[in-house]
């Protein structure tokens, strides 16, 4: 015969529980107290894309291990290494109901079971989620905030910083002007992408989290996959411009209202040295395209050659090619306007992006790239999708200008300046009084 435990037993049970039950309580809520976002202690998220989890194709060979590697230098934190801990055990936690794309069902195991060997097709694990313990850094915030408050000082009526459009409202700027904003309707971005500003690789992200690019039916998950020479494919990027086809005469009311809506962000450069990075680019390079329509008009004016090679591969035979100086004088000629506008690898990056018409949340520099762009995937809320590529830096930096600028009348420079001053003074760079002054 079963006796029931003794009631002191029951008891000490009873009280075990309870006690067990008060400790997890109070932990519950000092963590919340701790890591509370609007207590503004610290940030705490977890966090996915909106459309839930994706998959993608396996990495090409020879490329195991496309993500960059972490950076060795920093001195690792306690929470940092707690973010790791975590994470590891997040590693394809999606909800298990949730099929992958591609994944076959339960019921059709059978029936695919007999095609496995005519197909190698593999699929990649959910992306895992990640939490951070870890806020974002007081710096980064209040950094982002002073290129804000900037912008929107400059852009006031109070200022006395005047350029063409500053007064214009978002409803007088053409369609063909507003061309490269980028949209992403999946996670609620808006890109402006500016050239020679890191745009290959921040265009890399906008595919990937966009979708709009697949490989046998799968969309791309690392953006170092996405093969270069589509990167730039005008076709393969959702922009305002291409609102009035799809939606006609409620294509402004839409825009106004994903940029109401949407995280908005853009990255800038010293202009001076984006003029410098475009130069080489374009022009120290064999580039068939930017020697007809530029390269030519610029020997023809300023070079001396009356009838330039026909094609950039015989001018560069020659050794002809239009100088820094031709590029300068160029840009300064009245006529060069008249005739069209500015190409966008040396237009100005407030006519590109217009940062009086639009509140822009992010404000990111290539010269701070790095701490940017982590920075601005947590507020996205899409470093769990994506990481930011590696790439080499651009070799032509700041302390170059004085090289560059050495055989440039000082007038001309001065020239210049006026005509890129709105770039330096909205997006908080120095007047560069040494190369502007004797």
């Amino acid at each position: 015969m079963d006796y029931p435990p003794p009631k002191s037993d029951r008891m000490g049970k009873s009280r075990l529980f309870r006690i067990f039950l008060i400790l997890g309580s109070v932990f519950m809520i000092l963590l919340i107290i701790i890591y509370w976002d609007d207590v503004g202690a610290t940030h705490f998220y977890l966090h996915t894309t909106i459309s839930g989890p994706h998959t993608s194709r396996q990495p090409p060979e020879g490329n195991t291990d496309p993500k960059p590697k972490p950076d060795t230098d920093k001195e690792p934190s306690f929470l940092s290494d707690i973010d790791a801990f975590v994470n590891q055990f997040l590693i394809g936690t999606a909800d298990p109901t949730e099929q992958v794309r591609g994944e076959p069902l339960a019921s059709d195991a059978n029936q695919n079971q007999s095609n496995e060997s005519k197909s190698d097709e593999k699929f990649v694990p959910r992306r895992e989620w990640k939490i951070h313990l870890t806020p974002i850094a007081q710096e980064l915030r209040q950094r982002q905030e002073d290129r804000r408050q900037m912008v929107r000082g400059l852009c006031s009526g109070n200022s006395t910083l005047d350029f063409p459009g500053k007064n214009r409202t978002f409803d007088e700027i053409p369609n063909k002007e507003l061309d490269h904003l980028i949209v992403d309707d999946r996670h609620g971005i808006i890109y402006c992408y500016v050239p020679k500003v890191a745009c290959t690789n921040w265009k890399r992200i906008m595919i990937v989290l966009s979708e709009s690019l697949l490989v046998d039916g799968v969309p791309y998950q690392d953006p170092l996959d996405v093969p270069t020479e589509l990167i730039h494919n005008s076709s393969l990027h959702f922009t305002f411009n291409k609102f009035w086809k799809r939606y006609g005469k409620f294509s402004r009311h839409l825009m106004k209202i994903k940029l109401k809506k949407y995280t908005k962000f853009l990255f800038v450069r010293d202009p001076f040295v984006r003029l410098i990075s475009a130069y080489r680019n374009k022009f120290e390079q064999e580039n068939e395209d930017f020697y007809k329509r530029f390269a030519v008009v610029m020997l023809k004016r300023f070079g001396n050659y009356s009838d330039p090679p026909a094609s950039v591969v015989d001018a560069f035979a020659a050794g002809i090619r239009p100088t820094f100086s031709n590029f300068i004088q160029y840009l300064l000629d009245p006529n060069t306007e008249k005739e069209a506008p500015f190409n966008e690898h040396w237009r100005q990056m407030y006519r590109l992006c217009h940062p009086c018409q639009i509140n822009y949340d992010f404000v990111g520099k290539l010269e701070t790239l790095d701490d940017d762009a982590e920075h601005l995937l947590r507020i996205l809320r899409v470093d769990n999708v994506v990481q930011f590529p590696t790439s080499h830096r651009n070799r032509t930096v700041t302390s170059w200008e004085r090289d560059w600028f050495a055989n440039i009348p000082f007038e001309s420079r001065r020239e210049l300046y006026k005509l890129y001053e709105a770039d330096f003074r909205l997006f908080g760079y120095a007047k560069p009084e040494k190369l502007l002054h004797e």
